[in-house]
């Protein structure tokens, strides 16, 4: 299904237009809007859109009366704000479980601002995050300038590199998704913008295991995510608050074990294969296929290639024949 975002909150004069998209998103049959302004919704609504709305993450919705005001309103799933504790979520389930459905964001990278409401990116760069411009300005290095002393930066941490003082860790609720799915949450929302279809194809695969009821230890969950990239990982807020713990303080360079090298284009024997990094003859490689399995495989001397020629090694955009038969949308990585 896709679902699209209409999640900004819009200026009055950009009403006309947002409207004029959302309708020919509609004739296009997106299957779901997901909006967070209150006046969006109603003009949506007054518009004729019978398009199913979802409220999304950044409206921070925090009990069952806002929820159920947005279903009056028209809307068929609330997203639940991030900052809910898995108390708080149990309690709105009971009050709103079959009247409307219910989504939480159970994995990726989360603003240190609420429910995602940051105004330091405006502030520093001029470009809006609640306008889907966000320049994570929350990565950053900082340190303390004394007004009297401009031009002496003092680090605000032992480490000399400085402090990357709002640096969230990743969030990770896979200890949750039994507990959340038997509360009847109906979606769990996994993030997407903006990342490769390496991370989103090891992750998403990752939780349907779980959510399908495939027993995982804590230790191969944790080997499967730290594959991606991630600034290490939290609980955040579901636990019941957030602590130091949760923030990378360090560093804020994202870290992986593995590097995405190559898709499987077409499926067959010989498999068609898009290299997207550099593969050179010899290289050992994991294969992640659809079905959420992984093995290894081993590129043959020289690399053939879909033109005719070989070579000992591939790069990046070149389509190149692999001997054995892979299932298509396969992802190729090699290990670090």
């Amino acid at each position: 299904k896709g679902y699209v975002t209409l999640n900004i909150y819009p200026y009055s004069e950009e009403y006309t237009e947002l409207v004029k998209v959302a309708k020919g998103l509609e004739a296009a049959h997106a299957d779901a809007f997901i909006v967070s302004d209150l006046g969006v919704l109603n003009e949506l609504k007054k518009a004729g859109i019978k398009t199913p709305l979802h409220i999304s993450t950044q409206a921070n919705t925090m009990s069952a009366q806002t929820i159920m005001a947005y279903a009056e309103l028209g809307a068929k799933r609330v997203n639940l704000a991030r900052e809910l504790s898995i108390e708080r979520i149990a309690d709105i389930q009971s009050k709103v479980k079959g009247k409307v459905e219910t989504e939480v964001f159970i994995h990726g990278a989360v603003c240190f601002s609420y429910s995602g409401r940051c105004a330091i990116s405006d502030y520093m760069t001029g470009r809006k995050a609640n306008r889907g411009e966000c320049t994570h300005p929350c990565r950053w290095k900082y340190a303390v300038v004394e007004e009297t002393r401009p031009g002496e930066y003092y680090p605000v941490a032992e480490d000399e590199r400085g402090l990357y003082l709002f640096n969230n860790k990743d969030l990770a609720l896979f200890p949750y998704v039994k507990q959340l799915s038997d509360l009847g949450v109906t979606s769990f929302k996994i993030e997407g913008r903006m990342k490769t279809i390496h991370y989103i194809s090891t992750v998403v695969s990752l939780y349907r295991k779980l959510i399908d009821g495939v027993k995982l230890s804590d230790d191969e969950i944790m080997k499967t995510l730290s594959k991606v990239s991630n600034r290490g990982y939290t609980l955040g807020f579901i636990k019941g608050g957030i602590t130091p713990e949760d923030y990378a303080w360090d560093d804020n360079k994202p870290k992986a074990t593995t590097i995405f090298v190559a898709n499987v284009i077409e499926e067959g024997k010989p498999s068609t294969i898009r290299v997207r990094n550099r593969i050179k003859a010899g290289d050992a490689l994991e294969v992640l296929s659809p079905d959420g399995k992984t093995k290894e495989i081993k590129i043959s001397a020289p690399i053939k290639f879909q033109d005719g020629t070989t070579k000992d090694i591939a790069q990046n955009e070149d389509i190149m024949i692999f001997e054995q038969e892979l299932p298509k949308y396969s992802i190729l990585r090699r290990v670090l």
